[in-house]
């Protein structure tokens, strides 16, 4: 789309998700309470006990879009999230309603699949609005037994730009490490952070750009050890001893799903629904082979698919070629040239739900030029 608005004058929108009793509602009636000088539309997907306090909120809750008392505006989602998307749109746009920025409150089994899918979908709202991130809170008391439980609060975890672990206080540091770790492997690129809500710095909550292309491919380096000493273990049922770390050729870090026994250390191994698996190489892709593949995996792992995101190294092309996605929909851009004190080279994640990460890495390597 050529016709796209700048990003600056697009209402930048954070998807706030979690835990049940995490305390995703503390948390944004203290970015309600603090965040001064920006007014915030807050969509709620349910109106219900745990959500914003009534006290915020000072006129009758029927009313599709309510003002809260600091001055901030928040509606509920009865409807579509689209229609309500539109509609705030259109009354900012005829100065019914004034605000900055939308915060959507997802209830605490939601997944953010769809939400997020929204920003991309319709044109109306992607002519509007731009989706930041999505944040998700996790509590450091109950959240292994919850992401034992519930593969909803694996997704909430596997879509998230920043985790934050909330209650911390609560248990010991050999237990909120286990649950860092285990966070990690879900999803190794979101940034991990205790919330102590008094303390949270919300500048790293509200302006991450974790959808924006050129924002840079972290992943935590703790998984990338943890993988890179797991290389000696038994295979996945294919041949992969070619695959050395200074091999030229394409080569993959193993995941929580590969069987391998190397996460077993310090702490009993959780086999999550949802993993992560990294795919490098140090040679180019051929970009006709690579887009075809991509295209098959997604029309049939799609759904499973949670969020995946890389910087490719593509021939004949000079410059990184920035890619991410989200369930079936993917796309590329062009980002900055390769500086001179790098070598080019790919760099994938993938985060889903029992992806076969020998297929995809057999795929990926197959579209190497």
């Amino acid at each position: 789309m050529n016709t796209a608005p700048s990003a600056d004058s697009l209402i930048p929108v954070t998807v706030l998700t979690g835990f049940l009793g995490a305390g995703k509602t503390t948390l944004l009636r203290r970015i309600l309470t603090e965040f001064h000088g920006q007014r915030i539309a807050v969509i709620e997907n349910e109106f219900g006990e745990e959500n914003i306090d009534n006290d915020l909120i000072i006129q009758d809750s029927e009313e599709q879009v309510v003002e809260l008392s600091n001055g901030c505006v928040c509606c509920t989602v009865r409807g579509d999230l689209i229609r309500t998307l539109n509609d705030l749109a259109d009354r900012r746009a005829e100065g019914k309603v004034r605000f900055d920025r939308v915060i959507i409150e997802t209830t605490g089994m939601a997944n953010p699949g769809p939400v997020c899918q929204t920003f991309f979908m319709d044109d109306d709202v992607a002519a509007a609005y731009r989706l930041d991130a999505v944040v998700t809170v996790v509590d450091a008391k109950h959240g292994m037994a919850t992401l034992d439980r519930q593969e909803e609060a694996q997704r909430q975890v596997g879509f998230a730009d920043r985790i934050l672990i909330s209650k911390k206080d609560l248990v010991n540091e050999a237990d909120y490490q286990a649950l860092r770790a285990r966070l990690v492997r879900i999803n190794p690129r979101a940034a991990i952070m205790p919330a102590h809500f008094g303390e949270t710095d919300l500048k790293t909550l509200l302006d991450v750009s974790g959808f924006d292309l050129d924002a840079i491919l972290d992943i935590d380096p703790a998984f990338l050890a943890e993988d890179a000493a797991g290389h000696d273990h038994a295979p996945h049922g294919h041949d992969h001893h070619d695959h050395d770390h200074d091999d030229e050729d394409g080569h993959h870090d193993c995941g929580p799903a590969c069987g391998h026994g190397h996460h077993d250390h310090h702490h009993a191994h959780h086999d999550d629904e949802i993993g992560a698996f990294v795919f490098r190489s140090n040679r180019a892709f051929d970009p006709e082979r690579l887009e075809d593949f991509l295209s098959g995996i997604v029309q049939v792992y799609g759904p499973d698919l949670l969020r995946y995101k890389g910087i490719l190294y593509i021939k004949g092309i000079n410059r990184r070629m920035l890619f991410q996605g989200v369930h079936m929909m993917f796309g590329a851009e062009p980002g900055r040239p390769w500086p001179a004190s790098e070598k080019p080279n790919t760099r994938m994640v993938f985060i889903g739900r029992k992806l076969p990460q020998d297929i995809f890495t057999q795929g990926l390597e197959q579209c190497l030029a």
